[in-house]
């Protein structure tokens, strides 16, 4: 049996495409940014002196990364309604990436945090600085670029999973696809364009975030 492939038919779709292709680009931009920031704030209290704010931010990190990432998206949108927080399909899947990357990157950065030497806590002591001038200055710009291959590469893992947003009718690229080889019946096309699409986004932040590092690490081959 054989099959003869019909790029052509996916034309008068291409607005979809592009459509779900912005939603994709918009959804992995603004969560990349604020799970990283996440990320940071609780690898921040993970190492801090108080223990309430350890305890919580472990407790946040282990729900997180030991439940699936489509049941945090379900409870987000179906059940969060149920407490009175009503949320459009959009922002409840950018909440679900933002909480996920949070919690993956936190242990992440963390463990860059910890392998930076005591001396450096002591230097920035010696010179008269409080400690959150010495973890801004001294000891999170080496711990990022110590665990900066791991942070980029669970980035590109949030942005290939941010997929699964469609299922709550977020028009991303996977509705997209979804909706075109509904009305197509091109199923093998439709999806092949859509996974070359995420290859090349992936490729592409990748390439993004390698700028990014030689930009701000002076000494970007660490």
């Amino acid at each position: 049996m054989s099959y003869q492939l019909d790029f052509s038919g996916l034309t008068p779709y291409l607005p979809q495409f592009v459509a779900g292709l912005g939603t994709t680009v918009e959804l992995t931009v603004l969560s990349t940014v604020s799970g990283l920031l996440l990320g940071t704030l609780c690898a921040a209290a993970k190492t801090s002196q108080a223990t309430w704010l350890r305890v919580l931010c472990s407790g946040y990190i282990e729900v997180i990364r030991n439940t699936p990432f489509i049941v945090q998206l379900f409870f987000i949108f179906f059940g969060l309604p149920a407490l009175g927080v009503k949320l459009s399909a959009w922002e409840a899947g950018f909440i679900a990436l933002v909480v996920n990357l949070g919690a993956y990157s936190a242990e992440i950065i963390r463990a860059g945090i910890e392998a930076t030497p005591k001396g450096q806590w002591e230097a920035g002591k010696t010179l008269g600085l409080t400690r959150r001038q010495i973890f801004v200055r001294i000891v999170l710009p080496p711990a990022y670029q110590r665990v900066y291959p791991a942070v980029v590469s669970q980035c590109i893992i949030v942005m290939l999973g941010s997929s699964v947003v469609s299922q709550i009718s977020v028009e991303d690229l996977t509705f997209a696809a979804n909706f075109v080889q509904s009305r197509s019946f091109l199923s093998f096309e439709s999806y092949m364009v859509t996974a070359a699409i995420y290859l090349v986004l992936a490729i592409v932040m990748r390439q993004c975030f390698a700028l990014i590092k030689r930009m701000t690490f002076k000494n970007p081959s660490l």
